[in-house]
Order: C-alpha cells, then structure tokens, then sequence
C-alpha cells in the first residue's frame, strides 16, 4: 500500500475540512458561554420531568424581570438557565415567580461569573498551547538527536507541532460553526477537551515519528519516503486500534453521559478522530516533503 504516494489527497481533505471552519471562526468567531463573556447561571429543581409549559414559565418570569437569557437546556426535571450577569435581588424576583405557579420549584444552583475570570481563562489555555508547543519541538528535537542524516531532529519536532494545530483547528472551526448554525455554546470544559486532544496528537504522532526513526537506523539503503510508508504501514493497525478504544469509550459517555458533558465528549471525538487522522495522513508526509525539498535544493547547487 503506497500511502506516502497520495499525499496530496490528505493534505487537500485536510484542507476541506478546515478551511470552512478557519471561514467560520473569520466572520462569527466562537458562541463563547459565561466562562468567557461574564454572566449568571442557575439551575431550577422540579418534583416531575420538565416540559414545555415548564419551559415557558421560566422563560415569562425572567422576561418579567427584563432578564435577558443566554441559553436554557432542560435535563429530566431540571432547567438551566444562562443570562448576562444577575443581581442576587433578581435571582430571588424570578425565583418567587416561578414559585407562584409551582411551589415546588427549588433552585439548585446560582453562580455569577465576571469577566474578568473569562479573559483570564482564555489567556491561560493560549499560554498552555504555546508553552507546550514549544517543549514540544525541543523535547522532540533532543529525543531525535540521533537521527540518520541527511533527516534533522527539527524537522520532527515542528511537522509534530503542525499536526498538532491541524486538530486543534479542526475542532475550534468545527465547534465555530456549530455554535453560529445551532447554538452551541464553547466552555471551560472545551478549552479542557482541546488541551486534551493536543496532548492525544502528540502521542500518537510520535509512535509513527519512533519508528520512523527506528527504520532509518535499521535500513540504510531505502529512500525517505519508502522509509516512511513502511514505518506507517507498521503502526497503523496499533494507532487504529488505540484510537478505536478511546472513540467507544467517547461514544458511551455521550449516550448516558447526560447534558452537562455533551459538548466536551463531541469535541474529544472529533480531537482524537483527527489526530489519528494527522499522525498518519499529514504529520509523516509533511516529512517526506521537507526532505524531498532539501534534496530538491541540493541538488541544484
């Protein structure tokens, strides 16, 4: 199987997923929540299963109130309610509303955060990525010290960090447009589930980049790409499977996970789907590109 061959044909599917999404994030930005933009969050507690009437009622008492509401999910017998930031004086105006049709409603929870806490947030979780890109490249650099020339350590090092943002892109574009077409609404658990997946990339790309290197070593008259091909055909039922397991257990979690982690599971899920995806199809054949480019330079002196 000559998988380096078509290697333009990953790097143009790559391209189509993340161009729409790098469209989206151009013109609508993400559907950030409270955790970035400051805001209130509470949860109401009802004796039976929530539905549309119950609905309606919270949604009259916090216009009474001129409360404007972020976003409402209802799961089993509770509602969740999002709003711009809310005064204690109003929470308690909307909750003896409600109680006044129900009397048996209680409120669970009621949590304001400012948004100061959010930039902060946003500020950590980019920190987080380029501190980590960049022991990334120079642990990589240092791991592959070794390596047969004319292939340098760095150039492992920066086509793991490509791969890298290549799933961190798709799962921001991705969400970018869910949360612009649907709703769906970017948290502190997302900028978690993208940590996560940054750190899942890695990993499986450096499987491929080790034995990669193994094969340099222990075959030392194939060419480069021949090199390559081989050391993915070895490790790609390895890299399949490893991620397979991961992906079943994701699909449980977000059948009987329950509302409040839905979103993170899906952004995992499509994270740990493309960086199986990028180790394989674009972070090995980056590889291969660079190398036939500097070969290509050479040649010409």
């Amino acid at each position: 199987m000559n998988i380096v061959g078509k290697r333009n044909w990953y790097f143009a599917f790559s391209l189509l997923i993340i161009i729409p999404g790098a469209i989206s994030l151009f013109l609508w930005g993400l559907n950030l929540s409270i955790d970035f933009t400051g805001g209130s969050e509470m949860t109401f507690g009802y004796p039976q299963k929530v539905n549309g009437q119950t609905i309606s009622e919270v949604e009259n008492s916090f216009a009474k109130e001129k409360i404007e509401i972020i976003s409402l999910q209802k799961s089993g017998n509770q509602v969740t309610v999002r709003t711009k930031a809310m005064s204690d004086t109003q929470d308690e105006a909307v909750l003896k509303d409600l109680q006044k049709s129900n009397g048996e409603v209680k409120q669970n929870e009621f949590e304001t955060i400012g948004p100061v806490i959010g930039s902060e947030i946003t500020l950590n979780a980019l920190y987080a990525i380029v501190i980590a890109s960049i022991l990334i490249v120079l642990y990589i650099a240092w791991a592959f010290r070794g390596v047969r020339k004319p292939m340098s350590s760095w150039r492992f090092g920066v086509c793991a960090i490509i791969a890298l943002l290549h799933d961190a892109l798709v799962v921001v574009g991705i969400f970018s447009l869910l949360g612009h077409f649907f709703g769906v609404e970017v948290d502190s658990l997302f900028v978690t589930a993208v940590l996560t997946v940054v750190g899942f990339s890695v990993h499986d790309t450096i499987v491929v980049f080790d034995r990669i290197r193994e094969n340099l070593r222990r075959n030392l008259t194939a060419t480069f790409p021949q090199v390559v091909n081989d050391s993915i055909l070895q490790t790609l039922v390895r890299s399949l499977n490893t991620s397979l397991t991961a992906l079943l257990v994701l699909f449980t979690l977000l059948i009987f996970g329950g509302e409040s982690i839905r979103w993170f599971v899906v952004a995992m899920l499509i994270g740990i789907a493309s960086g199986t995806y990028s180790s394989i199809f674009n972070a090995s054949q980056l590889l291969v590109v660079w190398q036939e480019w500097v070969d290509r330079k050479q040649s010409r002196r």
